[in-house]
This record gives C-alpha cells, structure tokens and sequence, in this order.
C-alpha cells in the first residue's frame, strides 16, 4: 500500500468535510500544555485515541504507558476510543498488553465493535468483505459474510458491503467494488472512516479513503463507524455510565477524527501534536486553515 504525506492527508479530509459532522467551536481560547498531567484536575474520563497517542504502529509511544497508569492513579477512567477496525477486541487487548499497558477489554470502545452492534439491527444480508477473512469476523453477531478478492462474480453476489480492513485492498477491486454499486445500489458500512493512519514510516491508506472514493464514484453515501461520528461516542458513554460530559476529554491526534468528533460528542478535546499525524509539521497553521480547534494542544501525552 503506498504510503501518502501530511499534507495529502490533511487536503483529503478537507475534501469531504461535507460528508462530516459540522465544527463546534467551544468559544474558549486553545490551551498549549505539555503533557496530559497538567488538565488531569479538570477531567474525570479521558478518552485515549490510539494511532498516536499510545502508540504509532507497532511501538508504544515513550511514556503513553505511565501517563495512563498515572491518571488511573489519580482516579481517572481511562478508555481506548480507536477506528481499529481490522481485528476484535480481543486482538486489541492483547496487543496493549504485550506494549505494556493495562487495558481490560471493558476499556477498549472500537469503530468495528460500534457497527457490529448496529448490524444486529439491520436486516440479515450476506455482506462482501473488504479485509478480514470470514473466520475473523465471529464479532460481527454471525453476520454471513464472504470475502471479496479478484472475482468479480462475488461483488455481483452479495447484498451489501463491509469495509473492514484495506491492507491487501488492490486498485482492481476498488474499480469491482465501484462497478458493483454502480450496477446496483446497496449498503455499504464502513467499519473505519479514517483516510490513513500513522504507522513507523509514514501514514498507510485506511478504508475511509475507499469509501469517499466510492461515494464520489457511485453516488452512494456510506454509513460510516466510528470517528468523528457521534455512534462509537455513543457506544463509549453507554460503557462509561452516568458521567458529567463537562468532565471529559477526548484526546487524539487528529483534527478531523478525533478533534471533530469530540465537537459532535458535545466534550472538550486535546490534540496530540508531537507524535501521529502532526509529529514535524505545522498544526497549528492546519488547525487555522481546517477551523477545527481543539480546546487543548499538547506536546506528549
């Protein structure tokens, strides 16, 4: 998968802002601090986005381990709020784990677990599958699903389709997958909106690129998972209970997913600017030309 700039990522997600929740501004003055322990006093639950926050693929972030500890310590609830999409969260938990945090899975609220739980709701259909193979999909409530490769008889056979995970996703069957919807309209659920993801070397092409891509294509408008929309904060307060919404915080590294997406939850947020998305480049001069603004800027968790 070929790998794509700040600057490319920062402009595709400007491109379909229409497809996106609205900017809220706060009103409030953005805050610069250092780490997360400096606004710890003002919030009782913070919401950690992953990619670029606890860790940038693979590697945990230096220090994201002991922050974490440190606001349980302080009595805080601390819960994982990530567009991970291409393996349960089982898989996740094991994953933080073995990178040394103590997550359990209560703790970990994902844009794949929100849209399993809306398809218990939907009609039962047999989904194409962008991603995972059918044997990794037990999550999913025993939708019947079948994989989507280089047949193009499977795009014709199906009645809807899921976007799960993009890693072996070709040019050839994003052009069946469009062809497909072109030649008969059917629902499409995306199980991760975002564009990229920041990994080691770069960022990595995500489903929500496909899905806008289609949607420009097709004319069909996806039913997107997770953030910045508002169903996987849903699912993430219906976890937390009866809690003060002015007492949480959604902290990401990203404008508009984890930043917009806590303007459409109605909570305040913090934008990570050292590591993910905006780690060597300019985010204050994209928060100016996005008009996305957190209520926080931070150096490190």
């Amino acid at each position: 998968m070929t790998a794509i700039t700040a600057e490319e990522a920062f402009q595709a997600y400007e491109a379909v802002r229409h497809r996106l929740p609205a900017t809220r501004s706060s009103g409030r003055r953005i805050r610069r601090v250092a780490t997360l322990a400096e606004i710890a006093g003002e919030f009782d639950v913070f919401l950690l986005d992953a990619f670029g926050v606890l860790n940038i693929g693979d590697t945990a972030i230096p220090g994201a381990c002991a922050r974490v500890d440190g606001l349980r310590a302080g009595g805080k609830r601390v819960l994982v709020v990530s567009n991970a999409a291409s393996v349960p969260q089982s898989d996740l938990l094991e994953k933080y784990r073995r990178l040394g945090f103590h997550f359990d899975l209560d703790d970990i609220v994902t844009s794949r677990a929100t849209m399993a739980g809306s398809m218990g709701e939907m009609p039962a259909i047999t989904w194409g599958v962008m991603g995972s193979a059918p044997a990794g999909l037990d999550d999913l409530g025993g939708a019947k699903t079948t994989p989507l490769g280089d047949d193009p008889a499977a795009y014709g056979a199906v009645e809807g389709f899921l976007l799960i995970s993009s890693g072996t996703w070709t040019e050839r069957r994003q052009g069946l997958l469009e062809a497909a919807l072109r030649a008969r309209s059917r629902p499409v659920l995306v199980a991760n909106p975002d564009i990229v993801a920041p990994r080691e070397h770069g960022f990595s092409v995500e489903p929500g690129h496909f899905a806008h891509r289609l949607a420009d294509s097709t004319g069909i408008v996806p039913l997107f998972f997770g953030k910045p929309f508002a169903n996987i904060y849903d699912l993430a307060f219906a976890r937390l209970g009866a809690v003060d919404k002015a007492r949480v915080v959604m902290v990401g590294d990203s404008l508009h997913t984890d930043i917009l997406g806590a303007q459409s939850a109605g909570i305040a947020s913090a934008l990570v600017v050292r590591h993910g998305f905006f780690a060597g480049w300019d985010a204050r001069g994209a928060i100016d030309r996005a008009g996305i603004e957190p209520d926080f800027i931070v150096d490190i968790p």
